[in-house]
């Protein structure tokens, strides 16, 4: 999701939206008592959900929602696998599918079905025979290039991965690496789905000859080594970047007066799904305060505040995006994805091969 996980540019947006937006922050804890009125949410530290919108949780329900942080989504959802029946709250928010098998093979999740599935794409419901987890927001892991620097160099950008081993691409990529990254570890997953387990090495090796570079993670690569990224303030020289379909959008955010087009771009044809999802945790005190918030985080009001909070799309098909998402975003039509069971099986062994392969 490190996102996890940090959507493109939102980091400042969803610091500010969360300034007095949560009832409680932090602490250590459940509910304050079983069947209270507190609502623990533990989750990773990119979530973010406006004032207004916890607020009509609280009118509707009488809960009160406590946030507790455990850090990006691996570590977030490790701690949740360690403190399985003892959970340190009742919901748990952000294990996408690249983590998913893991923390329903441990026993991690209590079934329940939220209200609002039937208007969630089936791809998208991954657990639907059992119900221990709904998904509540999804979105792709793509490259993105510099419009920019494509324009200056009358040069067109890369749609496809084949295309980045291509010698005009030479020495343009950077991507965050797949041993501590979530969108690197999606563009890893998504050269393994195009070339199948025994071709997607010889990918990468082509890759590696192109002069692609890899950095430790998202905020480095794309702040700071991407050409196209306000956040750098253009100071990159790479204009090639792994990172999301909504970081065009993320890059017009706030902009006086919009422009016609985002200043960069996806290549449709690079693109992972991600999906993340929410579920109530085994052993949990509050178990009604529980499936109350899980039925509100798949209601509209929650759906249609997280693109802007947290640059994601919501998993509700009949949701409505903001205009900056709808004008300046991509949407990839076939992107790569992954049965989560596949991936758990080989994650760790796909990524020490890439690790001796790109990094050693």
């Amino acid at each position: 999701m490190n996102k996890h996980v940090l959507r493109a540019a939102a980091a400042a947006t969803t610091v500010l939206a969360l300034a007095g937006g949560l009832a409680a922050c932090g602490g250590q804890g459940q509910s304050d008592e079983a069947g209270g009125k507190t609502v623990t949410l533990v989750t990773h530290d990119s979530f973010a959900v406006s004032k207004p919108v916890l607020k009509k949780f609280t009118q509707r329900t009488g809960y009160t929602v406590k946030v507790l942080r455990g850090g990006d989504a691996g570590a977030a959802v490790n701690q949740a696998v360690l403190n399985k029946g003892n959970p340190q709250g009742d919901v748990f928010f952000g294990v996408d599918n690249t983590l998913l098998s893991r923390a329903l093979d441990k026993g991690v999740f209590a079934p329940y079905k939220a209200g609002g599935l039937a208007h969630v794409p089936a791809k998208l419901q991954l657990d639907r025979d059992r119900h221990r987890v709904t998904p509540v927001d999804t979105g792709e892991i793509c490259v993105n290039y510099d419009r920019a620097w494509f324009d200056a160099h009358d040069e067109k950008p890369p749609r496809t991965l084949e295309d980045l081993t291509d010698a005009r691409y030479k020495d343009l990529l950077v991507t965050p690496n797949a041993a501590t990254s979530s969108p690197g570890l999606g563009f890893l997953l998504a050269a393994v789905d195009e070339y199948g387990a025994k071709g997607w090495k010889g990918y990468w090796k082509k890759l590696r000859a192109n002069g692609v570079e890899v950095v430790d993670g998202w905020e480095q690569a794309y702040n700071d080594r991407f050409s196209g990224s306000a956040g750098g303030k253009g100071k990159g020289d790479r204009p090639l970047v792994v990172s999301y379909a909504s970081s065009p959008p993320a890059e017009v955010l706030g902009k006086k007066p919009l422009p016609d087009r985002a200043p960069t771009g996806i290549a449709e044809r690079t693109c992972f799904r991600q999906t993340e999802f929410a579920g109530l945790l085994e052993g949990a005190r509050n178990t009604e305060g529980g499936k109350a918030l899980l039925d509100y985080m798949l209601g509209r009001t929650f759906q249609e505040d997280m693109p802007l909070q947290m640059f994601v799309e919501p998993a509700r098909e009949d949701a409505e995006l903001p205009e900056v998402f709808t004008k300046y975003g991509g949407s990839p039509k076939d992107p790569a994805a992954m049965d989560p069971g596949v991936i758990d099986a080989h994650r760790e062994e796909w990524i020490d091969a890439w690790t001796s392969l790109v990094v050693k």
